[in-house]
């Protein structure tokens, strides 16, 4: 962040806080009469009146989801009046505040010390990042231990389990006679070279859970129907997580459609745009994105590759624009960094990246022939992986704010203008990276977890093997409290130490098949196997590492 930005944020907050100061209950009538279509959250476009406000719009959402509600503004006020006692750096586009604790030494730059997430609307997280923040985070468990509830969930997906305020969302699909489990050893993607299909009839499902209970208070079917082409045997026909703004629920099946509910199941709008042929009849498992009141969805296929972007209120259509790219399975990630919002869309043929308009940014050549990770940021930087084991090449780039036109790496080049770093054959073929305490790490699907310097992408351990047997991982790694998650096709989690070597803590088992990416909310972990859902919390005594 640069020295006008931070001056601009601090002016910001004296500013919001003055004209808090002028009415009573945090002076909800100016509020109002700022939020001009009465969502109960301020926008970029709302907001532009007020320059300081606007300067200091990502301290204030907290949450990242592109609106600034009145529990926000508050809560951004109480913090900073505590804090004027004991100044320091506001925080960096896509991550928590930072705190200073008494007798506590300052964490390295790119940790941010514990706060609470309190939702997880998202794949792989509020931010995107897959880094978690909480104070009271569980380390350990097993199926009888730390564990507040677990639920059956009908049918079968590999979808993330979403949670907003007392609801989990997850997906599924169910079909005639019992769930089958996937093969004892799914193995590597690359062990599979054609997909599988089905002729029976799927309900597309999408399920409420209550957070407190585990019960599940409501399912819906979104669509009823034989499943159109064939899946990878690692995929279902519910692999896409879907996405919610607190009032709208969005499940998207791919091949199908996107489906939008309110929070108490009743559908709002549909959109059914067709089903296109994925290669190697894989099938589709990008998920959706929010922003602001834009939905985005990309899909790319062998027929028709495209990214949309749809009025979440009523599913119609604000912009789309044709891609020439071919099938990926690689969700999109929205950029705020501190130049500008950008929608970022890995690909096999080209990373994109487009602003909030569907106007081409920048674009970046050279990935491997198959492209699963998400991008994501951390400390200024974003990071963009593509690792299909047959590629020659399986890069990771950690690319900088402001990128304009072709910014394709030129011969041995491993640096640019807008390239800080590239690792060439560092990626994951289906997990995403994740960055913590100023490390990246990869974990890469046949059981070994390397890491890198986030800021110069220099080694700092080699592929390190979990376990001398032939675990896989589907599921991307997540991090929380200066430590690494990383959960095999079987269930196990190895929590690994974050640091310069390569130390594993625990192993915590849950006996049942698990290709899922968690979700972290409220100090719990919601994990979801293949039959059940999860929410995992220290619930016992016995939590010493």
């Amino acid at each position: 962040m640069t020295r006008t930005t931070v001056v601009s944020l601090i002016i910001a907050l004296v500013v919001a806080a003055s004209l808090f100061a002028q009415q009573p209950r945090g002076n909800e009538e100016w509020f109002k009469r700022i939020d001009k279509n009465g969502d109960g959250k301020l926008t970029r476009e709302e907001v532009e009146a007020f320059p300081r406000l606007k300067a200091g719009f990502e301290y204030f959402d907290a949450n990242r989801d592109g609106g600034i509600s009145l529990d926000e503004m508050r809560a951004a006020m109480a913090k900073w009046r505590q804090r004027q006692a004991e100044p320091e750096e506001p925080p960096t586009t896509n991550a928590p505040p930072k705190r200073i604790t008494a007798r506590v030494a300052k964490k390295p730059a790119s940790q941010r010390p514990a706060t609470v997430d309190t939702n997880s609307p998202r794949f792989r997280g509020p931010r995107g990042d897959g880094v978690a923040y909480g104070t009271n985070l569980p380390v350990t468990w097993s199926t009888t231990s730390n564990v507040v509830w677990s639920c059956t969930i009908p049918g079968k997906g590999w979808s993330s389990p979403i949670v907003w305020s007392d609801r989990v969302f997850v997906t599924s699909s169910v079909s005639p006679g019992s769930v089958e489990a996937p093969p004892e050893k799914l193995g590597s993607m690359a062990d599979h070279i054609r997909g599988v299909t089905t002729g029976d009839e799927h309900q597309y499902m999408l399920h409420c859970v209550d957070w407190q209970t585990g019960k599940v208070l409501w399912s819906r079917c979104a669509h009823k129907g034989v499943p159109p082409g064939s899946i990878h045997p690692k995929n279902t026909y519910a692999s896409e997580t879907p996405v919610t703004d607190g009032e709208r629920v969005y499940a998207y099946f791919g091949n199908i459609g996107l489906f939008c509910y309110d929070m108490e199941g009743r559908e709002l709008w549909s959109r059914e745009w067709g089903s296109f042929k994925m290669n190697w009849n894989w099938g589709p498992a990008a998920s959706p994105v929010l922003h602001g009141d834009l939905l985005f969805v990309l899909n790319d296929n062998q027929e028709k590759s495209f990214l949309v972007a749809l009025d979440k209120r009523t599913g119609k259509d604000v912009w789309r624009v044709e891609r020439d790219e071919k099938s990926n399975w690689t969700t999109p990630f929205i950029w705020q960094n501190e130049l500008r919002t950008e929608i970022v869309t890995s690909g096999s043929g080209k990373v994109r990246s487009y602003d909030l308009s569907g106007k081409l940014l920048w674009e970046l050549r050279g990935m491997s022939s198959v492209t699963v990770p998400t991008p994501f940021a951390a400390d200024g930087l974003l990071y963009i992986a593509s690792g299909c084991a047959h590629s020659p090449q399986r890069p990771v780039y950690a690319i900088r704010p402001g990128a304009s036109g072709d910014i394709s790496l030129q011969g041995d080049a491993t640096t640019n203008t807008h390239i800080a770093w590239t690792q060439r054959r560092a990626a994951p073929y289906v997990t995403s990276p994740l960055v913590c305490d100023g490390q990246l790490y990869v974990l890469l699907d046949k059981g070994f977890l390397a890491a890198y310097d986030a800021r110069t992408g220099e080694e700092v351990y080699g592929k390190q093997r979990f376990t001398t047997g032939k675990g896989a991982f589907t599921a991307s790694p997540w991090a929380y409290d200066g430590k690494i998650f990383c959960l095999t096709e079987t269930g196990e989690t190895y929590v690994v130490e974050a640091g310069p070597e390569f130390r594993v803590l625990h192993v915590n088992r849950l006996d049942e098949a698990a290709l899922a990416t968690p979700a972290v909310a409220r100090d719990s972990l919601i994990i979801r196997t293949l039959t059940k859902l999860y929410r995992i919390a220290n619930t016992t005594k016995n939590n010493a590492e």
